[in-house]
């Protein structure tokens, strides 16, 4: 892999600031150390100076050489990317105006697994447990 020298400058700027995430100048590191024109490392010495897994190095050099070198610096996205929430602001306002209305007859107060139960009876979400009403409740104090 053969870096350009304006390439070259930018990773060295980069490396020798450090008012980055760690995780980019470590990127940077291992970009400078496998430069054909300058130490030329292979990938097993390189992951071992920096104590990261093989296959790490690997990846920034082939996202350097397929994508460039700002791919190779930053973190890949997610591939798979996480749930969506299951409520929203509007839900979780449904649920706090419900745990502020009156409790059913025979009840001093609503308990979080009772909100619970009115929260998917009244079909604000589909599956609704007593944690996630306690995680709101506190969220609005």
């Amino acid at each position: 892999m053969r870096l350009t020298p304006e390439e070259r400058e930018e990773l060295t700027a980069l490396v020798s600031k450090g008012k980055t995430s760690a995780a980019k100048i470590r990127h940077a590191q291992i970009l400078l150390k496998a430069d054909a024109e300058g130490p030329n490392g292979t990938d097993a010495p390189i992951a071992d100076a920096f104590s990261v897994p093989l296959r790490t190095v690997a990846g920034i050099r082939k996202r350097r050489v397929c994508q460039g070198v700002e791919a190779a610096l930053n973190r890949q996205p997610q591939a798979y990317p996480s749930r969506p929430p299951k409520r929203d602001g509007a839900g979780e306002a449904r649920v706090l105006a419900l745990s502020c209305s009156k409790p059913p007859p025979g009840q001093v107060r609503r308990s979080l697994r009772l909100l619970a139960d009115r929260v998917v009876e009244r079909g604000i979400v589909e599956r609704f447990s007593h944690e996630s009403v306690r995680r709101v409740l506190k969220k609005t104090n």
